[in-house]
C-alpha cells in the first residue's frame, strides 16, 4: 500500500478581531503570578537593594531617609549609567551622605558562582539570587556588538517538551532587580562601563528568551524594561530589546501597549493539534487567537517585523506541507522566521531536522518573501542550551562537586 501523505488541517485565516480577551483574563495571570512572587530586595542586615526600583521607587526611598527628591536622580545616574556598586565612588554626593546612604541601602548584583566562555565566543553565566536560586544568563556576540538572553523566572511552567528548561519546575518569578541584574553582570564582566555611546556597544542588545515565560512575570519584568530604557542610564533602545513568549495572548496585547519592545513567538508548530503536544500553552491560547494578537501587536511594520521561533525536530514538524502553512499563517504579517535545529539534551525524545530538510523548509520560506535564517548552534562546548548549566550544576552539588 502506498504512504498517503497528509497536508496539515489549515486554519481560519487570521483577521485581526477586536479583542475579545477580557481584562478578568489579565488579572487572572496577573494573581496567579502573585503566587510566585520574588522574596524581598533586602541584604541580611536590613539593608534594601536600590537596583531594580522605580525612579518613583527611589525617590520615596530616599525621602524615608530625610533626604531631597534630587538625590535620587544623583543615586540613578551612578547606578545605571557609571555601573557604580559602592556608595564611597559616588563622587557627587558628599562623604556623610555616602555613609548615610551605605547604612540604608545596598547596591547588588547576582552573584557569578559558574562564568564560562564558548571557543565561539559566546559567555553564560550561572547566577545566584539572594535565597540562593539560581538562574542563567548568555551573551551571544555577533561580530563587535552582542545580545544577552536574561531569564524572567527560575523555572519554567510551560512544560514544552523539546525545551530542556521546560523539565525544571516553576520555583519563583523574578524581581525587577535580580531581571536588570542580569544585564548590568554581563556589563560588569566586559567592563562595559559607563554606558558607552550606542555605535560602541559591545553588549548591545537584550533578548529576554531565557528560562521561564516573561508574560506570566509581566509586571516585574515591565519595571526592568523599562529601567533598561531609561534614557539617563542604562539607555537601551526598545528597538535593540526583544521579548519572546509562548503565546500568553492577554499580556501580549499589555506588553505592545506599554512596553512596545520587539515581539518574539515561539510558534514551533502549525496545527492545534501538534502545538497542543509539544507547547502545551496553545491549549489555552490556540494558533488562531495568538496570530491575531501578532496582528494586533503595534508598531509591526516591515522595519519591526514580528519574529517566529520553529525548532527543527525530526519528522515533527518540518515538512514541506508544514512550511506552506506556516506562509499561510504569517499572511499580512511583516514577519521573520528563526529556524532552530535542536539542540538535543539528556532524556529528550526529540532529533534534530536534517539539515536538506531544513534547507527545503527555509527555501519555501524565503521563496514566499519571509526571511528564514537558520540559527547556528552557539556554545555547545558550554551547556548553553537554556537551563543545561543549572541542571548540571545541581546535580555536581548534589554529588559534591562543584563546576
Amino acid at each position: 500500500m502506498n504512504a498517503i501523505s497528509v497536508e496539515p488541517k489549515v486554519l481560519t485565516p487570521p483577521i485581526p478581531p477586536v479583542a475579545s480577551l477580557t481584562e478578568a483574563e489579565r488579572a487572572r495571570i496577573l494573581a496567579k503570578s502573585a503566587l510566585f512572587a520574588p522574596p524581598a530586595q533586602v541584604d541580611a542586615d536590613g539593608r534594601r537593594d536600590l537596583v531594580g526600583l522605580s525612579r518613583e521607587e527611589l525617590a520615596a526611598a530616599i525621602a524615608e531617609i530625610g533626604e531631597k527628591p534630587f538625590r535620587a536622580k544623583q543615586i540613578w545616574h551612578w547606578i545605571y549609567h557609571q555601573g557604580t556598586r559602592d556608595f564611597a565612588a559616588m563622587s557627587s554626593i558628599a562623604k556623610p551622605l555616602q555613609a548615610k546612604l551605605a547604612n540604608h541601602f545596598t547596591i547588588g548584583r547576582p552573584q557569578v558562582t559558574t562564568e564560562q566562555t564558548s571557543t565561539d565566543g559566546t559567555r553564560k553565566w550561572l547566577l545566584a539570587m539572594r535565597d540562593n536560586q539560581q538562574v542563567e544568563t548568555v551573551y551571544i556576540p555577533d561580530d563587535d556588538r552582542g545580545a544577552v538572553c536574561i531569564s524572567t523566572q527560575v523555572g519554567c511552567t510551560l512544560s514544552c517538551r523539546f525545551c530542556h528548561t521546560g523539565t525544571q519546575k516553576l520555583v519563583r518569578n523574578l524581581s525587577p532587580g535580580e531581571i536588570v541584574g542580569q544585564f548590568m553582570a554581563a556589563r560588569d564582566s566586559y567592563g562595559e562601563w559607563p554606558t558607552p555611546n550606542d555605535e560602541r556597544r559591545l553588549v548591545s542588545n537584550i533578548v529576554v528568551m531565557g528560562m521561564g515565560e516573561p508574560l506570566y512575570n509581566y509586571e516585574n519584568l515591565a519595571q526592568a524594561l523599562k529601567i533598561v530604557m531609561d534614557g539617563e542610564g542604562i539607555a537601551l533602545s526598545r528597538r535593540r530589546i526583544t521579548l519572546s513568549t509562548s503565546g500568553v495572548v492577554p499580556m501580549m496585547d499589555r506588553a505592545g501597549a506599554e512596553l512596545g519592545v520587539n515581539l518574539a513567538v515561539s510558534l514551533h508548530a502549525v496545527t492545534n493539534e501538534l502545538r497542543d503536544e509539544i507547547v502545551p500553552l496553545n491549549r489555552k491560547y490556540p494558533i488562531e487567537e495568538l496570530m491575531a494578537a501578532c496582528h494586533r501587536y503595534p508598531g509591526a511594520s516591515n522595519a519591526r517585523r514580528i519574529t517566529f521561533e520553529y525548532v527543527m525536530l525530526d519528522g515533527i514538524n518540518d515538512s514541506e506541507a508544514e512550511a506552506r502553512e506556516l506562509v499561510r499563517l504569517l499572511q499580512g504579517l511583516p514577519a521573520k522566521v528563526n529556524l532552530i535545529p535542536f539542540n538535543p539534551w539528556p532524556g529528550s525524545p526529540y532529533a534534530t531536522s536534517k539539515r536538506a530538510q531544513i534547507e527545503r523548509f527555509a527555501g519555501i520560506l524565503n521563496d514566499a518573501g519571509y526571511a528564514s535564517p537558520v540559527r547556528r548552534p552557539r556554545g555547545k562546548d558550554i551547556m548553553a542550551a537554556c537551563g543545561q548549566l543549572k541542571t548540571e550544576s545541581e546535580r555536581l552539588r548534589k554529588a559534591g562537586v562543584t563546576l
